[in-house]
């Protein structure tokens, strides 16, 4: 597919369709194509770019200055990220290295060893916070430089939740659990791996866990609610969301679930900005959520 509407361009990256074209008539961060009867459209191309500037957003700069580089120089500032991530990892930098190699060859072998040595070494928790997360970060920022392919990205997304998916099922079921989870991600959420992996950290406590997956609408996340009579609901903002969105959807969550324990992780800029909402658990790394289900 190489043409996408604005409201595609909004699903695809989380930012509103409004602020995409102020984005274009401040910055000129977007050039698309229009049609005879003046109707935006966008290339593959316009979409990296988009996804490049979302991805550098939330790293902490400032779309007045994003949107007016050229694709070279957002290039060359996801490569100094990716720099930066890989000098931080030399600990683990022998089973990230390989992993990515693995990917990159679709050497789903050799992917499973040194997955399986990580695991050995680490233990799953070590494994994902000290490699599996860096390596998703590090492969995302290759991405953004042309240096690895969507394929190859969802190849190692692939093994990694069938990994997590087979470890919770050898955990015993808990038969007498006082909390009762649901997790499960909003509509167009789509990164399912740490939920994944707090579904495994909860089931370790002993605690039952109700697991929805991604992309939920509220309708769908509201009778399951009604249904399961949860304790806990956990969920993760992944992708780049405007903050009245989030704030509004956070308040339609403490209206309707008044007697739930609401927990929310994932985008660390947008959860900074939000960080003085009422009634909200703020989940900030694994360790956060390993102390919260062990009370």
């Amino acid at each position: 597919m190489n043409s996408f509407t604005i409201s595609q361009l909004q699903q695809l990256s989380g930012i509103k369709a409004h602020t995409i074209r102020i984005w274009e008539q401040r910055y000129n961060a977007l050039t698309p194509d229009r049609s005879e009867g003046n109707t935006r459209s966008y290339n593959n191309e316009q979409l990296k770019r988009l996804l490049n500037i979302v991805s550098l957003l939330e790293e902490g700069y400032k779309i007045s200055q994003l949107g007016i580089m050229t694709d070279q120089e957002l290039h060359g500032l996801l490569a100094q990220k990716l720099q930066e991530y890989t000098s931080q990892e030399n600990n683990n930098e022998y089973f990230i290295s390989q992993l990515i190699a693995a990917s990159m060859s679709y050497d789903e072998p050799h992917f499973n060893a040194i997955y399986n040595q990580s695991v050995k070494e680490l233990g799953l928790p070590g494994t994902y916070n000290d490699v599996l997360y860096p390596m998703l970060k590090r492969m995302g920022l290759m991405w953004g430089i042309d240096s690895i392919s969507p394929a190859q990205e969802h190849f190692s997304s692939h093994l990694i939740k069938q990994k997590i998916f087979s470890a919770i099922e050898t955990l015993p079921k808990p038969t007498d659990s006082k909390r009762n989870w649901l997790l499960f991600l909003p509509e167009n959420e789509f990164h399912e791996i740490p939920l994944l992996f707090s579904n495994y950290l909860i089931q370790t406590e002993g605690h039952k866990v109700i697991y929805l997956g991604s992309n939920v609408p509220l309708e769908t996340l509201y009778k399951a609610v009604d249904e399961v009579k949860p304790t806990d609901l956990l969920f993760f903002f992944v992708h780049h969301i405007n903050e009245e969105d989030a704030i509004n959807y956070i308040q339609m969550l403490c209206d309707a679930f008044k007697t739930t324990k609401i927990h929310i992780a994932g985008n660390a800029h947008l959860m900074a900005q939000l960080s003085g909402q009422k009634h909200i658990n703020w989940i900030q790394t694994p360790h956060d959520l390993a102390l919260e289900i062990k009370q």
